[in-house]
């Protein structure tokens, strides 16, 4: 017998035809239902004819098989049902724009001339409710007492007015026709409201939310956020933030 003298290994002297190659995997290397056959198909030809497989172990194997296949067509199903979802939700979102929506915030973005307007859920028996905004210095510029706040959400609008009482020019405090002082109006600008009650006994902070505009929507470009409302102030939100819409 003769050396092998190339730079072939002694295995490649062994192959009477050409020797096979491997084929370029396609994709990310995982294994399609064409492969798993193409397994059998050999299991099948170099099994011992004395031995054959038997009967239940061919069905298992074409059991996995079948439920290798399912479980792909089923992972294409729910990418095709994803993406019927986002367009559902991107048009559904889109007639939100322009709409005012209930957000949890504590931020009041004030234009300087409308009303805005925070909410707050009151449990039972609150009683001395104290409310207060705040510019961004965190000076407290109106606040307001209420003696007692029915259970269940109960609206707190703001229109721009403070707890200082404006002045005429020549110094004077500035009151109406009848008599009644004329408050200063703020500055447009963010104020934050603070609400606090007292609960059993206990002064506890109420949780607030804001009216606020949608004003666009950014859908989803393959993160985690998906699609999102562009609300007035209140940065971006999802549709799960929305806890109550305006009519």
């Amino acid at each position: 017998m003769s050396n092998v003298t190339n730079d072939k290994s002694a295995l490649d002297g062994m192959y009477w035809g050409e020797k096979p190659t491997t084929p370029e995997s396609e994709g990310n290397g995982a294994l399609t239902q064409s492969d798993f056959f193409a397994l059998l198909t050999q299991q099948l030809a170099y099994q011992d004819p004395t031995k054959p497989v038997e009967n239940d172990q061919m069905i298992a194997q074409m059991t996995n098989f079948t439920m290798a296949d399912g479980i792909s067509q089923m992972n294409t199903n729910f990418k095709d049902f994803a993406t019927s979802m986002n367009s559902s939700q991107a048009l559904q979102a889109s007639s939100l724009v322009g709409q005012y929506v209930l957000v949890k915030s504590d931020d009041l973005v004030f234009d300087g001339k409308n009303d805005v307007v925070a909410s707050a859920n009151f449990p039972e028996n609150a009683t001395n409710v104290k409310v207060s905004i705040k510019n961004e210095s965190g000076v407290v510029v109106r606040s307001v007492t209420i003696d007692k706040a029915d259970a269940g959400r109960l609206q707190l609008p703001w229109d721009g007015t403070t707890d200082t009482q404006a002045v005429n020019e020549d110094g004077t405090p500035k009151v109406d026709d009848k008599g009644i002082p004329v408050m200063e109006l703020a500055k447009a600008g963010v104020y934050t409201i603070s609400v606090e009650a007292s609960i059993a006994g206990k002064n506890e902070a109420i949780t607030t939310s804001v009216y606020a505009p949608v004003t666009s929507i950014t859908l989803g470009n393959g993160t985690t956020q998906g699609l999102l409302l562009n609300v007035y102030g209140q940065g971006q939100k999802k549709l799960s933030d929305i806890e109550e819409i305006a009519t």
